[in-house]
């Protein structure tokens, strides 16, 4: 006895409101099982990969790919209980389902006998998928193409249908020249459309033999790499040439939730920012030496380790720097540790991962931490855990070659750190001008929590710390 339960959206984040639809793994009339990966979405935060809590046959998928749906929203029904017909029982089904709903699916070849391409008569195994919640991306050449019923008209004979054989293992990646489809994930497939590339000539160099975004590029033999639109996919090559003037992109993902959170951040907490100037030469001569220390060889030293270790010590001693203000409580929560979140952009825009507990990490494993933390950022795999709870923030803007900036503050946070770009300038050293290397701080903090004293305070022990990193050792 089969029983119909709705699987709802579940806030897989903290205070996720609303979430868009990318990918469906299942269809109706799918057999799936408890913790079977059934769904891509795309949170404010992250793109994630939701398990099934039921086992059954879907039934019916509520909300379409594409589509935005609310927290508790029913987004799937499955017959619980139920199982998908035999394949000797009599059905209706559809013939060849229109192939851009599958994707990245693996073509399934011909049976031999069928009186119709593409339809199999029985189902190649299903890869096992892992139960937990992950970051973007799908393990490509792991998922076959679901199971097609046996004739899309009811059989006029009591002739049994006599199941097919096994599908033949599958042949080494070759062009597609004969009408299979190319292995290649939605954002690549849009861009080959884009620039008017046939993925079916191509042999992809990414894993499993799958088409990567070079292979598109390299196959349209264009001079100007496609702009990130910074929504996650790539914006055509257009020019006035094209007769193309504008073109509209949906604000969804990470950039709606960027523009709702700055938003509110701007208009919520009054913004103070300052500025200041310092000789960074001995940060710079810092950096190098540990870079040849042992416990260094693991991992890749840059300048902004010493400036996150200087912001450490600088909340440390200065605690209300690292607080937040909680409006319905009518309260300041001062907090004794630090989740230090790390401005970062990416292809899917800007996120600020943010390391746990960075207060109590020795200085070779901050380094770790922060590679760790732009590794998974930029592959975009940050997961909605890495993007909350963070307490206080960098922003390194000096590596698009900018002095400063004004930084807007992550919600919730008190205060946030822009540091500039390292550069030779003349600078005045024990009364004699000298070429130094110097670059600009810059320092935003919500004036509800940091008056401008406290504020002048943190900037200036992080850039007497910077200047002579000694002071790291004298203050911690």
């Amino acid at each position: 006895m089969s029983d119909l339960k709705e699987f709802k959206l579940p806030d897989v984040g903290e205070g996720l409101t609303e979430a868009d639809i990318v990918r469906w793994h299942v269809r109706p009339g799918d057999q799936i099982t408890v913790n079977q990966i059934i769904v891509e979405i795309e949170t404010a935060k992250a793109v994630v990969e939701l398990p099934s809590p039921y086992e059954g046959v879907v039934a019916d998928l509520l909300v379409p790919e594409g589509a935005t749906a609310d927290v508790g929203t029913p987004i799937i029904s499955v017959n619980v209980g139920a199982s998908a017909a035999a394949p000797d029982e009599p059905a209706e089904v559809e013939i060849q389902r229109e192939i851009s709903q599958d994707e990245d699916m693996v073509p399934a070849p011909p049976v031999e006998g069928a009186s119709e391409p593409g339809i199999i008569g029985s189902p190649a195994p299903k890869a096992e998928r892992q139960a937990v919640l992950v970051g973007y991306g799908v393990k490509l050449g792991t998922t076959t193409r679901r199971t097609r019923k046996a004739s899309a008209v009811r059989p006029t004979t009591t002739t049994p249908v006599v199941p097919a054989p096994e599908p033949a293992a599958e042949p080494a990646p070759a062009p597609q020249s004969n009408g299979a489809r190319a292995l290649a994930k939605p954002p690549v497939r849009k861009m080959a459309k884009d620039l008017g590339v046939d993925l079916s000539t191509l042999i992809g160099s990414g894993p499993g033999g799958s088409i990567t975004r070079d292979d598109v590029q390299q196959a349209a033999d264009v001079d100007v790499a496609p702009a990130v639109s910074g929504l996650g996919r790539v914006a055509p090559v257009t020019s006035a040439a094209d007769g193309v003037r504008e073109e509209r992109i949906a604000i969804r993902g990470v950039r709606k939730h960027t523009a709702a959170a700055v938003t509110t951040s701007a208009f919520t907490a009054p913004h103070v920012t300052e500025f200041l100037q310092i000789d960074i030469t001995e940060t710079m001569n810092a950096t190098a030496r540990l870079r040849g220390l042992p416990e260094f060889a693991d991992v890749r030293v840059s300048p902004l380790l010493l400036v996150a270790k200087a912001l450490l010590v600088a909340a440390a001693r200065h605690p209300m720097i690292n607080s937040t203000w909680d409006e319905a409580a009518q309260e300041i929560v001062v907090r004794h540790y630090v989740n230090l979140g790390i401005a970062a952009a990416t292809d899917r825009g800007l996120v600020v991962p943010n390391v746990k507990d960075a207060h109590a990490l020795s200085l070779p494993d901050l380094a770790r931490a922060l590679a760790a933390l732009a590794e998974t950022a930029r592959a975009g795999k940050a997961t909605p855990a890495d993007l909350s709870g963070g307490t206080i923030s960098i922003t390194n803007v000096g590596i698009f070659g900018v002095d400063t900036g004004t930084p807007i503050l992550p919600v919730g946070e008190a205060a946030i750190l822009a540091f500039g770009q390292v550069k030779d300038a003349p600078w005045v050293v024990d009364g004699e001008l000298a070429v130094r290397k110097v670059c600009t701080l810059a320092l935003s903090f919500d004036h509800r929590l940091v008056d401008g004293d406290l504020g002048s305070a943190v900037l200036r022990d992080v850039g007497a710390m910077l200047t002579d990193p000694l002071r790291m050792l004298a203050w911690s």
